[in-house]
């Protein structure tokens, strides 16, 4: 008795493989994560010893200078620590892809745009300018990084991952008139 066969063909549907989210679950980011919290400590520990003690000697320019930047490096070095954190939870299962991109919104990490320095920027104390140096390149890796996995196509992905009948109740929705509410 000759069997009968079918062929089934099935067309799977995937997206490209995304390097920055591989990327965000690799040793790298491991290793940018402690750089980034290394650099966070470092700059605390300076700021409140040898930079405290330093910032006295300054002429009164280089004092404007050095309240202006250790303010900019501190928010820059939190910001960088919150994207950090927050990638770290992803990775470790405490947060999904769709919490992490809603709190992601949150984050804004700077633009850099070039070497925006204040008058008095070249009096500064040489440990100072080495932590804010430090923080821009490691500010420009995460921004790169966050460019790779937060692109327009991956956020619409994951978040319909999450919901995937969200397109379909909204379309019933509008067709009896309800208004959806949005968690």
């Amino acid at each position: 008795m000759a069997k009968k066969t079918t062929t089934e063909t099935r067309v799977l549907v995937e997206r490209p493989i995304s390097f920055g989210e591989k990327a965000l679950s690799s040793e790298a980011f491991l290793a940018l994560f402690r750089e980034g919290m290394t650099l966070l400590e470092e700059t605390a520990d300076y700021l409140d010893g040898p930079g405290r003690t330093e910032s006295k000697d300054l002429t009164r320019i280089a004092s404007l200078a050095y309240a202006a930047e250790s303010m900019k490096l501190t928010t820059r070095l939190m910001q960088m620590a919150s994207w950090l954190l927050l990638h770290r939870a992803v990775k470790e299962g405490e947060m999904s892809q769709k919490q992490a991109i809603r709190e992601k919104a949150k984050v804004k990490l700077q633009d850099p745009g070039g070497p925006e320095r204040s008058a008095g920027f070249d009096g500064l104390p040489d440990a100072l300018r080495v932590l804010i140096e430090r923080s821009v390149r490691l500010q420009a890796r995460i921004r790169t990084l966050d460019g790779q996995v937060y692109d327009d196509e991956t956020i619409d992905t994951a978040l319909a991952a999450e919901r995937p009948l969200e397109d379909q109740l909204d379309r019933l929705s509008a067709a009896l008139g309800a208004v959806r509410q949005r968690d």
